[in-house]
């Protein structure tokens, strides 16, 4: 505790309600105890990439009065980014070919310069990845956990999920009415890349007659069999929750964007369900793509709660000397596991999970 004088805050990976939340947080618990907080812009590019801050602000000190009215904003005052890892950083050669080269000893060099005694990563699985290499380098880090897809290992929930699935179910609640009203099939993609969270619970929230979850490749057939079904029983429309990460039985994730430096951009597949499904059945298939407006927005009272938990328990953790661990959800409290146990890890929805097997009580298809 009597070596931390100065400590730093970053984001990371893909925007969440509840960021400012955390950042509000650990501003105000490292203040109380007479500690200094600064913010690195955009992930790390304000610690190794000056040239993108003309105005010299790559790294700013955050007060009381800087997150002051920030609990209930939704994205981040402090920027982020998913794209250039520094760890693999994306790097031209003089042919014009790509390479990845570690930059890792930059940043190392940067909280050097900025006097920066400990580190208070807010991120995903691949930011804290990030986080526990400088960690093992020999930074005091601390990380906490951010990802509204909820698939993160070692925590039993993260920040922005509640507030993504409540917004995608209040959108289904609302497409409920005008598919009935056309007896159409509404076909509607959510994120989630590896894991399908957020269109299980989603999926089982509203109601949903079909659920296609990465983790159950499906087969279109049973797709069109379960709208057929309903078709037969008078029930002349049908929705359908697809995860951006859904695959159909021996096919591939779809990604319309792969490049160096960056993660593979999911998407279009409810797009190809909702062609295949309108080809099978003959009944007029709609398409609604939520995508980043599950990322936006006002967070709900359970992500603000859990966003000020995680910041305050993040300085806590520093005080009590603890160092390349994260905070997570243990009901009723919040705990502290190593990152390499989060690092490059993903949470998978079980398929014996009580959430799938209430989904398979209420006659959800998954299309398996």
């Amino acid at each position: 505790m009597s070596m931390i004088k100065r400590i730093a805050i970053n984001t990371g990976g893909g925007d969440a309600p509840g960021l400012n939340a955390v950042i509000r947080a650990v501003v105000h618990a490292a203040t109380k105890r007479g500690w200094e907080c600064f913010g690195i812009r955009d992930g790390y590019n304000g610690l190794f990439l000056p040239e993108l801050y003309p105005n010299g602000d790559g790294v700013f000190p955050l007060t009381r009065d800087r997150v002051r009215g920030i609990t209930h904003l939704g994205g981040t005052i402090l920027g982020t980014t998913n794209r250039g890892n520094p760890l693999r950083y994306p790097t031209k050669r003089e042919d014009g070919s790509m390479y990845e080269r570690d930059r890792s000893d930059e940043i190392m060099e940067g909280f050097r310069k900025w006097e920066i005694d400990a580190l208070i990563a807010i991120g995903g699985d691949g930011s804290l990845t990030m986080a526990n290499a400088f960690a093992q380098k020999g930074l005091k880090v601390v990380g906490v956990p951010k990802t509204i897809d909820n698939d993160l290992e070692g925590t039993v929930a993260t920040f922005g999920f509640d507030t993504a699935v409540a917004f995608a179910t209040e959108c289904i609640d609302r497409l409920h009415s005008t598919a009935e009203s056309h007896h159409r099939v509404m076909v509607v993609e959510v994120m989630g890349r590896h894991a399908g969270w957020i269109a299980l619970n989603t999926g089982v929230a509203g109601t949903a007659d079909v659920i296609l979850i990465p983790e159950i490749p499906y087969d279109i057939e049973k797709v069109a069999e379960k709208i057929r079904s309903r078709e037969a029983s008078g029930r002349t429309f049908s929705i359908i929750v697809v995860a951006e990460g859904a695959i159909p039985k021996g096919g591939t994730v779809s990604v319309i964007e792969k490049e160096i430096g960056k993660a593979e951009r999911l998407g279009g597949i409810g797009e190809q369900v909702a062609a295949q499904i309108q080809q099978i059945t003959k009944k007029e298939t709609r398409l609604v793509v939520l995508g980043h407006l599950l990322r936006g927005g006002t967070p709900t009272t359970f992500d603000r709660l859990l966003s000020l938990r995680f910041g305050a328990a993040a300085v806590r953790a520093l005080e009590q000397g603890k160092s390349g661990v994260v905070v997570v959800l243990d009901p009723p409290t919040v705990k502290y596991i190593p990152l390499e146990e989060v690092a490059d890890r993903v949470r998978l929805v079980p398929l014996d999970s009580d959430t799938v097997l209430t989904a398979r009580d209420l006659s959800i298809s998954f299309g398996d």
